[in-house]
């Protein structure tokens, strides 16, 4: 019988170069770009054949834990594990932490694919076939990355010179090369045998873990005490915060890949996209006859080789050529495409500002376990909420010290609690909700419930929430 792989995905990053559709507590990967899923859930259906992979270990932080989790429910995709890290130690701390448990759940024999949630794959015949030449690599003993066929000398990825073969279509690794000029990159493909590093690896956990601790023993002591002295939360397992700070932040790539003998390449022809860049994602979009990737809600005029994206507002763009035109529903970015890469800087800059900073934390949209809301209108002592509540979810039992509420039910059937009193509100169906009052909001129907929320109030901070009774463990 073969040997399944256990998919280890990475789902903590930021991805602020996608702004402003990414912000720091919405980041690209949970987003949809083109299509019906989002990035982290198109990485979720490439590991879910039963016959190839196990169920899949996720490796996030707190704060996007509920979005981890309500996503894979969207799909049914069961998870093995949710691993929580309580600070951002890079890609080394992660994998270890994830090959620790790993050999926990599944044995020590285990092989792991460890891969970005934030990754563009058109996952073909010739994708699977890396995959498992790589598994079968790995199960030789080598440490496997993936080498993207470069299709351009670009220069925000990293290189890979491939070495001698071995068998199975797997090479060694001869050098990694870093991000390189534009000239370098040139003469790299002018020779050959350099391929993109994908970020994409297949580690047998018993080799990983006796390279860890040859060359990278902090990061390895401090991840397995981590994970042993870890902590359940609901379907979430909370990695010890004291232990797992004192690993070094490194890149698995700088802590092991680069030194260990054990490297092997298999070059890969399937297409692929970091999504690193608004450039980026004009490359992987379907392009009109004009070069435009559009998306709905837009229109185009005399425009050529332009990515324009909106959520929310309609967005029109006439008489442009080559640039990113992207509209959230409180902030718009215009800019060449060539020049995207450095959007990331001008993150840093707006976030410097206490009167900008707000555009690059949060969205007017926010996601919660059970659901989420968007900002619609703020006022002085008041401001106006669209609620919206999962089939079969319902909020915490709480009260406000400073504001009072109307809930107007607009879609769905909303089972609200205020005080004593238990109601059943359907459509055009309204109450109000006393400043001081214990109440609760439910979705006890199969449909999403949408109501009108207007808060009233001297403050109005999502701090003023007292939980009473909450069955998502939140305080």
């Amino acid at each position: 019988m073969t040997q399944k792989i256990v998919p280890v995905i990475m789902a903590g990053g930021k991805g602020t170069r996608l702004w402003p559709l990414s912000r720091a507590t919405a980041p690209k990967q949970f987003i949809q770009f083109v299509g019906d899923k989002t990035l982290f859930q198109e990485t979720l259906e490439r590991v879910s054949d039963p016959e190839l992979y196990e169920a899949p270990i996720v490796v996030t932080n707190e704060e996007f834990r509920f979005l981890v989790a309500e996503q894979a429910r969207e799909l049914a995709i069961p998870l093995a594990a949710v691993l929580l890290e309580p600070v951002a130690r890079n890609t080394a701390a992660a994998v270890a932490a994830a090959a620790t448990l790993a050999g926990e759940l599944f044995g020590k024999g285990t092989i792991i694919q460890m891969l970005a949630s934030d990754h563009e794959i058109l996952a073909d015949k010739s994708y699977f076939d890396c995959i498992r030449i790589a598994r079968d690599a790995a199960a030789d003993g080598s440490l496997v990355t993936f080498g993207i066929n470069p299709t351009e000398p670009a220069i925000g990825y990293g290189y890979i010179e491939i070495g001698d073969a071995l068998k199975n279509g797997a090479h060694k690794v001869k050098r990694f090369v870093e991000k390189p000029a534009l000239e370098k990159a040139e003469q790299m493909l002018a020779d050959g045998g350099f391929y993109w590093n994908s970020g994409i690896f297949m580690f047998p956990v018993t080799e990983l873990i006796a390279e860890l601790q040859e060359y990278a023993p902090d990061v390895l002591k401090a991840a397995s005490k981590a994970v042993s002295k870890a902590s359940r939360d609901l379907d979430f397992t909370r990695l010890d915060a004291d232990h797992f700070a004192k690993s070094p932040d490194i890149s698995i790539d700088y802590a092991i890949m680069e030194k260990t003998s054990k490297a092997a390449v298999v070059p890969s022809p399937f297409k692929w996209s970091d999504m690193g860049s608004w450039d980026s994602v004009w490359k992987s979009g379907a392009r009109d006859d004009n070069g435009n990737v559009a998306a709905a809600n837009t229109t185009v005029v005399n425009t050529r080789n332009s990515l324009v994206m909106t959520r929310g507002v309609h967005l029109a763009v006439q008489g442009m050529e080559d640039v990113a035109v992207i509209a959230s529903e409180d902030a718009v970015y215009v800019g060449p495409l060539k020049d995207s890469q450095n959007v990331g800087q001008l993150v840093k800059m707006l976030a410097s500002s206490s009167t900008t900073a707000k555009f690059t934390e949060t969205h007017p949209t926010s996601y919660r376990p059970w659901g989420g809301y968007t900002s619609i209108f703020n006022g002085d002592r008041f401001q106006v909420k669209r609620i919206f509540v999962t089939p079969g979810k319902k909020l915490s039992l709480q009260k406000h010290h400073h504001r009072s509420e109307h809930w107007i039910v607009v879609k769905g059937t909303a089972e609200v609690t205020v005080g004593e009193n238990v109601r059943m509100l359907r459509e055009n169906e309204s109450v109000y909700i006393p400043l001081g009052e214990v109440h609760r909001l439910a979705n006890p129907g199969k449909i999403l419930l949408e109501l009108i929320e207007v808060q009233t109030g001297s403050y109005l901070g999502e701090d003023d929430i007292i939980r009473i009774v909450d069955e998502f463990g939140r305080t």
